[in-house]
């Protein structure tokens, strides 16, 4: 793109800039995405390259960006899109981590909310959109993932001193779950688990991640804090339900994570409706609108809104997540377009308002 720039060109660069695809949130130059454009006669090549996975909405993108050139200057489009996730910048100085691109936490400051839930999905959402993922269980005290995911299998050690990870789903897992009986109470004070997490994220062999999705515990505590601290997290999610008592914990996780430095990528609320099974009624039992107030008072995204589902909940004690018991069902989609958004935000819709303010152990 070094070639004096003729009006023609232009004008397709503006209109580029002008499309702005519903998941990515901003314009195709905004997102650093036109790697090339040239025109030859009555036809225009165009070269996109993405920086979060969307196996599933490259075509659409194309095809979108052809129809839109068609229609605007008469041209016909070659559109060729490109996917290659980047690592985020980050807003501490801690180091990356190895063989992991971008770290996303995923929290809600208070239980019940269906968080690990979420978690686990995202993380196969990611996954069926073409990336590489990981998914840490950061609950010492009550480990879910390993139930969710069908995973039973004991970590493998090469050299007694790390773990390779375990599969489940195409997913790469670790939990403390998997190192002690199921049945097994954790009376741990907060040193304990604090190191014992930092133990589970430092000496797994996470293999080439593009992300590492953490399903945190609920609250603020020490895991919250020994994450910020210790752990270079690219971004946040937050998990909430419509209603107001669960408003007020999100609100808190949020404020812990400005405090921290770490940005949020936006709110996902869940159980926003019920669908009754008998008669499709849809009633939103636990009120409407709370997850979409309190982005819109923090100033950050609503990635989605999900159902209260009976198959939601029977598929994850199953062991088999939604996005995988029902890959191609309405519930993935939703899930799919929830992970698509958070890694937009991610690859280029936060870096640039990162919070200043820094936790120090003086």
């Amino acid at each position: 793109m070094t070639e004096r720039m003729t009006e023609p060109r232009a004008e397709l660069l503006a209109l580029l800039d002008d499309y702005i695809h519903p998941l990515l949130g901003c314009g195709l130059g905004a997102a650093n995405a036109v790697v090339d454009v040239t025109i030859d006669g009555d036809t225009a090549q165009i070269a996109l390259r993405l920086a979060i996975p969307a196996q599933r909405i490259a075509p659409e993108l194309a095809a979108d960006v052809s129809a839109l050139v068609q229609g605007a200057m008469g041209l016909k489009a070659r559109v060729d899109v490109v996917c290659e996730i980047q690592t985020a910048a980050l807003a501490s100085n801690l180091a990356p981590l190895k063989n992991v691109k971008n770290i996303i936490a995923v929290a809600s400051g208070k239980g019940g909310v269906g968080k690990s839930t979420v978690s686990a999905n995202l993380a196969l959402a990611l996954v069926a959109e073409g990336a590489r993922v990981g998914l840490l269980d950061a609950d010492i005290y009550g480990p879910s993932q390993p139930q969710m995911m069908g995973a039973t299998a004991k970590p493998e050690s090469p050299d007694g001193k790390t773990m390779h990870p375990v599969m489940a789903h195409g997913v790469q897992t670790m939990s403390i779950g998997y190192l002690i009986d199921p049945a097994q109470a954790m009376i741990w004070r907060g040193p304990m688990v604090s190191q014992a997490l930092t133990q589970l994220i430092n000496e797994t062999r996470w293999d080439d991640l593009d992300y590492l999705i953490i399903d945190l515990p609920p609250g603020t505590g020490d895991i919250q804090l020994t994450l910020s601290q210790k752990i270079p997290v690219s971004g946040a999610v937050i998990v909430t339900t419509p209603q107001d008592i669960a408003l007020l914990d999100a609100r808190k996780a949020l404020a812990m994570f400005n405090k921290v430095s770490v940005p949020v990528l936006g709110v996902v609320e869940n159980m926003s409706t019920h669908v009754c099974s008998n008669c499709g009624a849809e009633e939103a039992i636990f009120g409407s609108g709370g997850g979409q107030r309190m982005a819109d008072e923090a100033g950050i995204a609503l990635l989605g809104s999900l159902p209260l589902d009976l198959s939601i909940r029977l598929n994850a004690d199953s062991g088999h997540p939604t996005v995988a018991a029902e890959p191609d069902g309405v519930l993935a989609r939703r899930y799919r377009d929830i992970a698509l958004r958070a890694a937009a935000r991610l690859a280029f819709g936060v870096a640039e308002s990162f919070p200043t303010l820094e936790i120090t152990d003086d």
